[in-house]
């Protein structure tokens, strides 16, 4: 296994808050068995982006897809995350490290809530 994946969260104080995420981490995982998928968090929460690579290196991974599960492309994706990823590549020269857009550039994801919208606010009228 060469390649990994993280999903990389924002995270919260409270330990409730990470569940949908690690459940999109085990589904990912289970599209993806040959792929090293991890999630890990922006603040609050553990691992952060600098462990979770770490773990990803000493296991072999050469080849990292980071992908920010978060709305919009704010400030943390804008100036944080270019500056940890950035470290990163500094740290680790050998490792190729790829990051995807926000879950909102997404038009299939955009649409799949515009489905949910629709299907949740009938339910309420019932």
């Amino acid at each position: 296994m060469t390649r990994g994946i993280l999903l990389f969260a924002h995270g919260a104080r409270d330990p409730r808050w990470a569940e949908p995420f690690r459940e999109i981490c085990l589904r990912v995982r289970s599209l993806q068995p040959t792929v090293a998928v991890d999630l890990c968090f922006l603040e609050l929460m553990t691992p952060s982006l600098q462990q979770a690579t770490t773990d990803l290196v000493v296991r072999g991974i050469t080849h990292l897809t980071v992908v920010p599960l978060f709305m919009a492309q704010g400030g943390h994706l804008r100036q944080d995350l270019p500056v940890l990823i950035d470290s990163l590549r500094a740290q680790y020269p050998q490792l190729t490290i790829h990051v995807t857009t926000a879950l909102g550039d997404s038009p299939e994801l955009l649409g799949a809530i515009a489905q949910w919208v629709g299907v949740i606010s009938a339910q309420s009228t019932t």
